[in-house]
């Protein structure tokens, strides 16, 4: 309703459900949506995983061990 459009409505779903999931494993959401919106253009495709809030709360965990 408040979207603008069908298409902008698909667009916050999934913008809602990047940062509930965020959300849910303890992330800052602020704080993963920077690095991946920073990110995406550069990052492999094969190794699109790592920017799912899971695949990249799991590299910022191995990263900081």
């Amino acid at each position: 309703m408040f979207a603008g459009s069908d298409e902008g409505g698909k667009r916050d779903a999934v913008l809602y459900s990047l940062i509930a999931s965020g959300k849910l494993i303890g992330l800052d959401p602020f704080a993963y949506l920077r690095d991946v919106l920073d990110r995406i253009s550069t990052h492999p495709h094969s190794r699109i995983a790592e920017l799912t809030p899971r695949g990249w709360k799991a590299a910022l965990t191995k990263s900081v061990k």
